[in-house]
């Protein structure tokens, strides 16, 4: 499932860098830990978005002039994400960068039709490689369109699924179709534009700063259902608890699929 968290911004222009899905994840750590509770301190199926509102760049990163920012969180667990906002919004404010924000509400984006062929847009940076301390692997730049690309996608997203518990070694085998198409046409605009698709991220974990490659390109995604849904709500490719590799249908907008959403706050 799938949820939007819109928060009112108190001090408009304020700013955030391009890339915050570091502090983002540091965010929802803080507020997972509050909680108190190991088993949802731990848990790391879940995927979020960057913050979404009125924008405008400058060298300091995304300055935000809407009254109101967004911020999608998804994981197939309900009661992870009940926790999560019940203790979300015990907080009069969080911030974010510069930002002030108080959450205000929450939405619920209905789910989509899962089929064997789904075009859909990167709106996080998509992750192929992990990473280690003082290793430069996982800044590696590789070709979308090569064999390789998808082959990692597959076998990283393989062994998240098997990991949840939830589906049988013979659903496991059964979804060896598996394969990412680019949007060639869009690449080949960028490189004309001399604009990146793929740029190199930073990544924290237990207070250690990794860099990785991430990409953002729209691209058909050709699996089974259930994988499609998989990826859908957990995110696709490495760290995606980490903010990365969440995913949307493209030429859709997901503001004309939400219904409210209430949760307890006790």
């Amino acid at each position: 499932m799938r949820v939007r968290i819109v928060f009112a911004l108190k001090n408009r222009g304020s700013h955030v860098p391009f890339h915050h899905q570091f502090m983002l994840a540091q965010m929802i750590k803080g507020i997972l830990m509050k909680g108190q509770n190991s088993e949802m301190i731990n848990y790391t199926l879940y995927n979020f978005s960057g913050l979404k509102g009125q924008t405008k760049v400058s060298r300091k990163g995304l300055h935000f002039y809407s009254s109101r920012v967004t911020l999608v969180l998804s994981s197939p667990n309900k009661d992870f994400i009940d926790y999560f906002l019940k203790n979300l919004f015990n907080f009069e404010q969080v911030e974010i960068g510069t930002l002030f924000l108080k959450p205000e509400a929450v939405e619920l984006e209905e789910s989509i039709e899962f089929e064997d062929s789904i075009k859909f847009i990167c709106i996080s940076p998509l992750v192929l490689l992990s990473s280690s301390f003082n290793d430069s692997t996982a800044k590696r730049f590789i070709q979308p369109d090569t064999d390789s690309f998808s082959d990692m996608l597959y076998d990283s997203t393989i062994q998240r699924m098997q990991e949840t518990g939830r589906f049988t070694e013979e659903e496991l085998k059964s979804f060896y179709k598996f394969q990412i198409v680019p949007d060639k046409s869009y690449l080949a605009r960028l490189t004309a534009a001399q604009k990146k698709f793929a740029r190199i991220y930073p990544v924290f974990d237990q207070d250690v700063k990794y860099e990785v490659r991430g990409y953002t390109f729209p691209f058909t995604m050709y699996a089974a259902p259930k994988v499609q849904e998989f990826v859908f709500h957990s995110g696709l490719g490495q760290f995606t608890h980490k903010g990365f590799g969440m995913l949307d249908v493209a030429n859709s907008n997901p503001s004309q699929r939400v219904l409210n959403y209430e949760f307890s706050y006790a």
